[in-house]
C-alpha cells in the first residue's frame, strides 16, 4: 500500500482556461497525465482564454 502524502506534497497543474492551480485527486489517479482542466466548466469553455 502506498504511503500517505500530505496535500502540499501532491502533484499540481495549472488550468489553461482560468489559470488556477489544481491538485491531484484520487479519481484522477489513472488519468493524471491526460487531465488538463480544473473543472467541467473550464473543460466546456475550452482554451478560448481567461474569463474568470
Amino acid at each position: 500500500m502506498p504511503a500517505m502524502r500530505r496535500k502540499h506534497e501532491l502533484p499540481a497543474k495549472r488550468c489553461p482556461v482560468c489559470g488556477r492551480d489544481f491538485q491531484w485527486r484520487r479519481k484522477w489517479r489513472r488519468d493524471w497525465e491526460r487531465v488538463v482542466y480544473c473543472s467541467d466548466r473550464c473543460r466546456r469553455h475550452g482554451r478560448g482564454g481567461a474569463w474568470a
